[in-house]
């Protein structure tokens, strides 16, 4: 017996959403078994999932663009994109007898169904905290006892990072109970950063930063996706400045700090 066999009955007979039929994504997989096929294309024959690799890793940040730019059209086509991969990588592997399209989409319905429970058991949860909390520790009963960073990658970007650890760490209870209490240990640990010795800095900073990411997580912000999307502001702001100092005449190294600052700020 699968999780499937649980569902209530109007799971399998609620009609597919509107637009969202099977048969383009069927289509999509009819065209990458060609290419693979004998007669097909010779660079498509001779991938593998570690040479794919860092496509796949592209296709996900240029989907990360897509979603901070809002611009609609650009996100469908990065997805495409995205998708394209989980179908390459699907097409070598049912190649070889490991597992195909279908095993992977049965195994991402029976991982949703069992970790919301509170949809499809009896669950109750309060707010969408305390499903993170919940995802958490059923991962751990279907894996077991772990360290609190096994199975994270370490290759993921370091707020990125911290924010995962933290979130299985609260799986177990250990997290601010408030903002307010998140927000007092950010401030602390700034100060601490403020008369940190040279020697100190590095390891102050990242209490800094690891701070920054748990009141991240209390204001149901990601962290990463703050930090990207301000380090695209202050660029656009800083072409702005450049492009206006420029019409101006105004020699930026001449300013004080002050004076740069509020040039920086006024600067649209």
């Amino acid at each position: 017996m699968t999780e499937l066999d649980g569902l209530p009955a109007r799971f399998s007979s609620e009609p597919v959403p509107s637009g969202q039929n099977a048969d383009r994504v069927l289509d999509l997989l009819k065209v990458m078994a060609h290419l693979r096929a004998p007669g097909g294309c010779p660079w498509d024959a001779e991938q593998t999932h570690r040479s794919l690799a860092k496509h796949l890793l592209e296709e996900a940040h240029e989907v990360l663009e897509a979603i901070d730019s809002d611009d609609p059209e650009r996100l469908r086509d990065e997805l495409g994109d995205l998708l394209l991969q989980v179908v390459f990588h699907a097409e070598i592997a049912r190649e070889f007898g490991h597992f195909d399209m279908d095993d992977i989409a049965r195994g991402t319905v029976e991982k949703l169904i069992r970790r919301h429970p509170h949809v499809f058991g009896d669950v109750e949860v309060a707010s969408a905290g305390e499903v993170l909390v919940n995802w958490e520790r059923i991962k751990e009963d279907e894996k077991g006892p772990r360290g609190i960073d096994q199975d994270i990658p370490a290759t993921l970007p370091a707020l990125a990072r911290a924010s995962k650890v933290q979130r299985r760490a609260a799986g177990w209870g250990f997290e601010w109970r408030t903002k307010e209490a998140a927000i007092d240990k950010l401030r602390e640990e700034v100060e601490e950063l403020a008369e940190a010795s040279p020697d100190e800095a590095e390891d102050e900073l990242g209490d800094v930063l690891f701070a920054a990411a748990a009141v991240a997580r209390r204001l149901g912000v990601d962290p990463e996706s703050a930090l990207r999307r301000t380090t695209n502001r202050f660029a656009l702001r800083y072409e702005s400045m450049l492009a206006r100092a420029k019409d101006e005449g105004v020699d930026l190294e001449s300013l004080s700090e002050e004076q740069l600052l509020d040039y920086f700020r006024s600067s649209r």
